[in-house]
């Protein structure tokens, strides 16, 4: 269920973009529909009502959706668990590191010499 609603979250969301990329900006940026001789089938008012429209519906699916996506989700999100978390790799980064190989039982590590003092 979650899948459907973030797939369909994206198209909304790639929707959006165009319908306010489309839109006539103050400076006529990327604005479409600035010209009105290329054979328009609406005019410029009708066109902006159809845009504003568009977008604040496309808003209130992306708002919709990602409400529903928080309250489907609520409460499955654990302490360090990450969404490029390989499933049964283990219990955290610690478990990725090899172990290290255990000395005999009858040798024992080399001494260590203290640090001599600097002389300058």
């Amino acid at each position: 269920m979650a899948t459907v609603l973030l797939i369909l979250l994206i198209f909304v969301t790639l929707a959006m973009i165009g319908v306010v990329l489309i839109q006539r900006s103050e400076g006529g940026g990327l604005g479409v529909g600035g010209s009105q001789g290329m054979g328009s089938f609406m005019t410029g008012r009708g066109t902006a009502n159809l845009l504003t429209r568009a977008t604040a519906i496309l808003a209130g699916l992306f708002f919709a959706l990602c409400l529903a996506l928080a309250l489907l989700n609520r409460g499955t999100a654990g302490v360090g668990k990450s969404i490029l978390d390989v499933p049964g790799a283990g219990k955290g980064p610690a478990s990725s590191l090899p172990a290290l190989p255990a000395l005999p039982a009858d040798r024992k590590p080399a001494p260590v010499a203290p640090p001599t003092p600097p002389t300058h």
